[in-house]
């Protein structure tokens, strides 16, 4: 599913419960975050409606390293020359999307949540057990608005990953949260802001107080790696998110 302008100029593309996102401006297309390898095709579809060419994509920044988040990373740098952008503590997890340790067994996890089954089924149909990681990347520095259209922010925030940042588009008062906050979180099948299970977060205390980084951008649309767009401001749902806590 296309979603055009969930903010002003980005655009969301979800499949299988996974979002990436499309930034337009002037000076061309920013991709965040690649989601899983059978979403490429949306990513063309989207283009060719916003009436854009491959060669204006000029780079592809991740939240994180994550399987589901670098799906087609590595046919973008590959096929269309586009540079990869991850935080230096991510580049490792990037080109190897499958090697990390979460606090809990994630394939033990969906015993006890099983709700989660169906979204993982559709997110492995999908390709998710099939990502290809990206060897050749770029560090992404943060705390001052990145050189690519939409001039997104890049600002740490440790926990769900070592590298995982969130992106804030000051002048659009949004913010792509990638998984520091989610409103879907597939290892449970529970909605509503919150961080990701422990099943595929690293440090779950960590990435709670990550989420204080998320609130002081003030944005009012929150933006997520899995989930619908959340609207009522980055620090409501962050309220909520540590109410529910950790899982």
């Amino acid at each position: 599913m296309i979603t055009r302008d969930v903010a002003d100029g980005i655009h969301l593309i979800s499949h299988a419960n996974v979002n990436c996102y499309m930034v337009e401006d002037e000076d061309g297309v920013t991709l965040v975050d690649a989601g899983l390898p059978s979403m490429w095709p949306m990513l063309q579809e989207l283009l060719d409606a916003c009436g854009h060419s491959p060669d204006q994509v000029r780079a592809l920044v991740l939240t994180h390293g994550h399987f589901d988040h670098v799906g087609f990373a590595l046919r973008a740098h590959r096929d269309w020359h586009v540079p990869v952008l991850v935080h230096g503590r991510d580049a490792r997890l990037a080109a190897h999307p499958y090697r990390y340790k979460p606090q809990r067994n994630r394939f033990l996890y969906p015993l006890g949540h099983p709700r989660s089954v169906p979204l993982l089924g559709r997110m492995a149909a999908a390709g998710a057990l099939n990502v290809k990681g990206v060897p050749d990347t770029s560090p992404l520095d943060t705390g001052a608005p990145l050189q690519v259209p939409g001039r997104p922010t890049p600002i740490h925030t440790p926990g769900h990953t070592d590298g995982h940042c969130i992106l804030h588009f000051g002048d659009r008062d949004a913010v792509i949260a990638g998984d520091a906050l989610v409103t879907l979180d597939p290892y449970t099948g529970k909605s509503g802001p919150q961080i990701v299970a422990s099943a595929a977060t690293k440090d779950t205390a960590q990435a709670l107080a990550s989420l204080e980084a998320l609130a002081d951008t003030g944005a009012t649309t929150v933006l997520t790696g899995h989930g619908e767009p959340w609207t009522h401001g980055a620090q409501a749902a962050v309220r909520h998110a540590l109410q529910v806590g950790a899982h």
